[in-house]
């Protein structure tokens, strides 16, 4: 079942009975002369559309029945100037049908702009909840630098609140490494917008680890964000040496490997070494650094 108002966002761009199309397999209640089969070797994906992976062995299965049944439900194509035409929405079956050998596939050939096939292609796979966190947060950001739409009209455009547009854009501002783990799975949404109200790589890193070693929920992710974001009094900063600059590396490589925040207070003549932990478990795990049970 699509999301509750992303219907509305794509009324605006196909017609009643290609919304149709997307939604149900049922072919019947297109229009005489709408559906036209075209050669699959003529038919080129969108690189612009949000969708970057796809699961090989579902389409496998896919081939497998289009062999068997033929493609039910047809793509949506807009033409191109030398006879090609751009999928518009339907690249999965595209690419099923291709690895089937079928030569020809229905399809629906619309015209439209740049700016509305990215929509669609973004539309099409929010309604089918296709893409990951960070492929929502690409296609978002196409829209923005390609076709300079705001937020608050992207927004209206998929039938999503503003907040939950920007909150997604966020996600790109994570390392590349972490990207990598929402995109996996590995982290939600919610880990990773825990993971972003940590400041500095490396406590992101680490932060990142222990939600998947540990099995936190996001509302445990977010508490040890907390934790681990506590203020202290601001002072005025010092000019560093490159002892300190030593120092802090070394500090920072600490914070990583262990999973949690650490401390180090040094002077030429003694320093100690602060190690945060948070509640019985997080100590044992800290113990076991150092083979103390």
């Amino acid at each position: 079942m699509a999301k509750k108002g992303l219907g509305k966002g794509l009324g605006t761009l196909f017609g009643e009975n290609d919304i149709k199309e997307i939604a149900s397999p049922d072919i019947k209640n297109v229009g005489e002369g709408d559906i036209t089969n075209i050669r699959v070797s003529l038919i080129e994906p969108n690189k612009k559309q949000p969708r970057r992976s796809f699961d090989e062995e579902k389409i496998a299965e896919l081939a497998e029945s289009i062999k068997e049944h033929g493609l039910i439900q047809p793509i949506i194509v807009a033409p191109l100037k030398d006879g090609s035409y751009k999928i518009v929405a339907g690249e999965r079956r595209w690419r099923a049908a291709k690895k089937a050998k079928i030569k020809e596939i229905p399809a629906i050939v619309r015209s439209y702009s740049d700016e509305q096939v990215a929509e669609i292609a973004l539309i099409e796979n929010l309604q089918r909840e296709n893409l990951n966190p960070i492929e929502e947060a690409v296609g978002y950001n196409l829209l923005m630098e390609e076709f300079n739409l705001t937020q608050e009209l992207i927004s209206k455009r998929v039938g999503k609140s503003r907040s939950a547009v920007a909150n997604s854009l966020r996600l790109l501002t994570l390392e590349g490494d972490i990207q990598k783990l929402v995109i996996s799975g590995r982290l939600t949404s919610g880990h990773a917008r825990a993971v972003l109200s940590v400041e500095g790589k490396q406590l992101r890193q680490a932060l990142s680890k222990r939600i998947i070693e540990d099995g936190l929920s996001v509302r445990q992710a977010e508490a040890l964000a907390k934790q681990l974001q506590k203020k202290r009094p601001s002072k005025k900063p010092k000019e560093k040496t490159a002892y300190d600059i030593e120092i802090e590396k070394i500090q920072n490589d600490l914070s990583s490997a262990m999973g949690t925040k650490v401390t180090i207070n040094h002077t030429p003549k003694k320093g100690k070494i602060e190690i945060e932990y948070y509640g019985n478990d997080d100590l044992e795990r800290i113990l076991g650094f150092f083979d103390i049970k």
